[in-house]
């Protein structure tokens, strides 16, 4: 098949026909992965029954209509609203075709990529799809929005699927509605469309029936040679975790070790991408001694671990090995996300037994408090959270591709249609983008873990309530959390929205500081000062909202990182030689990275 970087056919030739040929063997290919494809999908259908309503969505927006059509005037005024700048468009768009100026009735919200081609405004009939198509979804969220008497659950769910529904119809998505793909149709002789049946048809084969929409070129990136990076050795592992201690770049280093607890729901080396943007990199070259905790990929023999065996052999277990390794009782630590959630379960589980070994936490992106959690509660109400259950009891663990699909449906117009398009309409293949690899790198959760974890932090929120849950036979109580504690927290952030972790910040007893960065759950918390990118919020005091907070909050240019430094070197500037791994009682098992991040779901 034709080079997808090739030139556009010479002027006065601009459809340039195919290799029939090529096209025939394309073809036969194509059945015979196809069958193979479809039998994947029946062999799964038989060993997963199919829910009618796995989401539990019909409900829902069966109660919408019922209470929109109980309030008709209120759909009328909508409606008309509605015709009222559909006219205007038909108005305006046929100015246009007469070659007089006429502005936009709407235009894409900031930073939209899907009409960024120049076409959607040079050319009048796109112009006009794109503006139809911006007017009908201002119309369905609007209708959405002034529905009366819905539960809040069930509003957030109305609203949350309506949005996936106006993604999806996007006529960015579709051939005959997105002219940069008809564009590269007439130029390549629908080659484009036959590479991206083919694309279509390798991420199928990949998810065993089951699409895996690839984001970025999996063959560029390979764990421990072009990504994670970083030098160190494994001097300790269990069943959950393996846990690495990183060469220092330093003569003296800081004499607290630092912990870095990362979320098990992804991998560690989110935070040991490439040395450009390495966290943990740049950690050791401030001079600090670095243990991370390198989760296991889960299978069923890891059914029945709990949240307090996460406790048990992903902290404690770490605080132990990193006294035998250094010497040094005294750490501080680091939780990224969920790894912040289980750092401020660990504070307080000590806390009460009156363990004074963590002298310090910093909480990335991380909630205890899960009262305004965001738009993943719209995947956990009672119905999804009882299925989850069934399936996750059948297998012992949620598979990673189902987390990730969630995740992505957060971001459905960056993380699904923009691949869409790009791979299967334009037949493109993605950049390689280390990130993006990542995020394809998915996990299992444990199934009593998970379980435990949705329903006592996101259902019931009892992490707030003193005694309300207990790990390790202990009540768990956060307001005895006396530590000095930094809560780095992202504007955009999806996942863990800021105003939430604000409140979980509150909880605590000891000194707080609380920063604001730019951007989201990932790029606001991966963002070296290098990079000279985003900017971030401080403000030394703590009022009672994140509103106050973020009203007398100074601004400041490029990355939080050295604030952060200088925060937690302050707490014990205390410095001693640099440790070596292998050099305490722990011998090394093996390089970094380990093999625990290498496991990969097939």
């Amino acid at each position: 098949m034709a080079d997808q970087n090739q030139a556009p056919p010479p002027e006065g030739q601009p459809f340039r026909l195919a290799d029939p040929a090529e096209i025939s063997r394309t073809m036969a290919s194509i059945a015979q992965r196809s069958q193979r494809i479809v039998q994947e999908w029946l062999k799964r259908q038989a060993d997963e029954p199919l829910h009618p309503d796995p989401l539990n969505v019909a409900s829902a927006f069966l109660e919408m209509t019922a209470r929109l059509m109980a309030d008709p005037m209120r759909l009328m005024k909508v409606q008309l609203g509605f015709w009222q700048d559909y006219m205007t468009l038909w108005q305006n768009t046929t100015r246009r075709i007469l070659g007089m100026p006429a502005k936009p009735v709407i235009e894409p919200a900031p930073g939209d990529k899907r009409f960024k081609h120049e076409d959607w405004n040079a050319n009048e009939i796109f112009d006009f799809i794109k503006q139809s198509y911006l007017l009908s979804a201002r119309f369905v969220q609007d209708v959405v929005k002034q529905v009366d008497g819905l539960s809040p659950e069930t509003a957030r769910k109305v609203d949350f699927y309506a949005r996936q529904f106006v993604d999806a119809m996007s006529p960015s998505n579709f051939l005959l509605t997105n002219p940069e793909v008809l564009r590269k149709t007439v130029e390549t002789g629908g080659e484009n469309l036959l590479r991206g049946l083919n694309n279509l048809l390798a991420d199928l084969e990949r998810g065993r029936g089951r699409l895996h929409i690839k984001m970025t070129d999996q063959e560029a990136f390979k764990v421990g040679e072009n990504i994670a990076i970083t030098p160190g050795k494994v001097i300790h592992q269990n069943d959950l975790r393996q846990l690495i201690q990183y060469e220092p770049a330093t003569k003296t280093v800081l004499k607290r070790p630092l912990l870095i607890i990362p979320p098990w729901i992804n991998k560690y080396y989110i935070l040991d991408l490439r040395p450009k943007n390495s966290f943990i990199r740049w950690a050791v070259e401030q001079g600090h001694t670095v243990f991370v905790a390198s989760w296991v990929n889960p299978d069923e023999k890891l059914a029945e671990k709990g949240f307090d065996d996460y406790l048990r052999e992903g902290v404690l277990e770490s605080l132990d090995a990193i006294e035998a390794a250094t010497g040094e009782r005294e750490v501080n630590a680091i939780g990224y996300c969920l790894g912040g959630t289980l750092l401020g379960c660990a504070l307080a589980y000590l806390a009460a037994r009156k363990d004074e070994r963590i002298k310090s936490g910093t909480f990335f992106v991380s909630m205890l408090d899960f009262r305004e959690s965001g738009e993943i509660n719209v995947f956990i109400d009672e119905e999804q959270l009882a299925a989850l259950e069934q399936k996750m009891s059948r297998r012992g663990y949620l598979e990673g591709s189902e987390m990730a699909t969630t995740f992505n449906m957060l971001r459905a117009n960056d993380l699904i249609w923009s691949f869409v398009v790009n791979n299967y309409l334009l037949g493109n293949e993605p950049f390689p983008f280390d990130l993006l690899y990542w995020n394809s790198d998915s996990t299992r959760m444990p199934a009593r873990m998970h379980s435990f974890y949705l329903r006592n932090m996101y259902r019931e929120n009892r992490l707030v309530v003193p005694g309300g849950i207990s790990l390790l036979g202990e009540p768990i109580d956060l307001t005895r959390i006396t530590v000095p504690a930094y809560f780095l927290s992202c504007r955009e952030d999806h996942i863990a929205p800021w105003r939430t972790t604000y409140y979980g910040a509150q909880l605590l007893r000891g000194p707080v500081r609380f920063v604001l960065a730019a951007s989201g759950h990932i790029a606001g918390v991966v963002n070296p000062p290098s990079s000279g990118k985003y900017s971030h919020w401080i403000n030394p005091e703590l009022p009672p909202t994140p509103e106050e907070w973020l009203a007398g909050a100074t601004e400041i240019a490029g990355s939080w990182w050295p604030d952060w430094h200088r925060w937690v070197k302050e707490l014990d500037p205390t410095e001693v030689t640099a440790r070596v791994p292998g050099e305490g009682k722990l011998k090394p098992i093996e390089d970094a990275p380990g093999s625990y991040v290498r496991v990969q779901l097939t």
